[in-house]
């Protein structure tokens, strides 16, 4: 699997806990911006030819008026199933289940 080797850090809801996740692959769709990210720490040890499986989210990028950045998870179920499949076809050789 070829990644890009970014990692943003998100902010737990109710724990408030910073917890690194790790950005798969990411893509524009109708002017919104999207990535698919993991939580999952092996990820970064996985190698491209070792078959490993991963939870993953889809992030939505949303500037605030101060141009900050922030991700939501995508969580309406025909969105979420669009940008699944674009993400499955963007990583053609990695099979992609939602």
């Amino acid at each position: 699997m070829e990644t890009n080797d970014t990692t943003i850090m998100l902010t737990d809801a109710e724990t408030g806990e910073e917890v690194p996740a790790y950005v798969i692959e990411e893509t524009e769709i109708g002017g919104k911006h999207y990535l698919l990210v993991t939580t999952d720490d092996s990820f970064e040890e996985a190698g491209e030819e070792e078959e490993a499986e991963f939870e993953v989210l889809i992030l939505r990028e949303i500037r605030d008026e101060d141009s900050s950045v922030l991700y939501e998870t995508v969580t309406d179920e025909d969105e979420l199933s669009a940008i699944g499949k674009v993400f499955a076809e963007l990583l053609d050789d990695t099979e992609v289940v939602f």
